[in-house]
């Protein structure tokens, strides 16, 4: 287990000894547990079905996704999927709890990811309706910002959603994520609607001056060990 703790004045020596182990190459091959005194995002496995299975009924929650967990067994799908898509590499699911009381606030996600063009993309992200609105969703970002451009050295981030989602667009643009374009009838929803999908992204030459101006008295913690994939399932 490696353990870094930051804060906006970074400790280069931990950062750099959690390098040494984790990289854009290897970093789904890792339990990664990115978390602060507020919120604490860790890999979602199989023993989540029944914790996930409590929001499945809150339909709210769905309204803008192209993928909905309305019973137990899109639940298990929801589960089964996100567990196929990190060992393809593509995907890489967190669940978001509180971590004084272990309480299950919502998830996120890495996911299209590319190492030859050093960018990742968030999302894939949800929130229990009582969590929303409490800030959650900024600490969130901001450890996987952290992650993604302190840990990885990625070039870019970047970021998608509903062009209707007026929340998550103002979300996006808070955390200083620049708005680069819509792209038309983009994706099937499930009520048989073309969505419009809008693009945001953030860029490795950018994070530091926003880390400072909008996280400014954020911490960063990160641990990590190493993954079984046959022990996942």
């Amino acid at each position: 287990m490696n353990n870094v703790y930051l804060n906006r004045t970074k400790n280069a020596q931990a950062i750099s000894n959690l390098k040494d182990r984790i990289s854009k190459e290897t970093f789904f091959d890792f339990d990664i547990v990115l978390e602060n005194e507020n919120v604490r995002l860790k890999p979602l496995t199989v023993t989540d079905r029944d914790q996930l299975s409590k929001f499945a009924l809150d339909q709210d929650i769905w309204a803008y996704f192209a993928l909905k967990m309305t019973d137990v067994r899109s639940v298990t799908n929801y589960i089964e999927d996100a567990l196929l898509q990190r060992e393809s590499r593509l995907r890489y699911t967190f669940l978001i709890e509180d971590p004084s009381t272990s309480t299950l606030l919502g998830s996120t996600a890495f996911g299209n990811f590319s190492k030859n063009d050093s960018r990742i993309e968030f999302g894939w992200s949800w929130l229990g309706k009582q969590f929303q609105g409490t800030g959650i969703n900024s600490q969130v970002k901001f450890l996987l910002l952290s992650f993604a451009f302190d840990i990885l050295n990625l070039e870019r981030v970047e970021a998608k959603t509903d062009v209707l989602n007026i929340r998550a667009r103002k979300a996006l643009t808070k955390i200083g994520m620049v708005e680069e374009g819509i792209l038309r009838s983009h994706t099937l929803m499930p009520d048989g609607r073309r969505r419009d999908t809008i693009y945001y992204s953030m860029l490795r030459n950018e994070w530091p001056l926003i880390a400072e101006k909008i996280f400014k008295d954020f911490v960063f913690r990160c641990s990590a060990s190493k993954h079984s994939f046959r022990d996942c399932r």
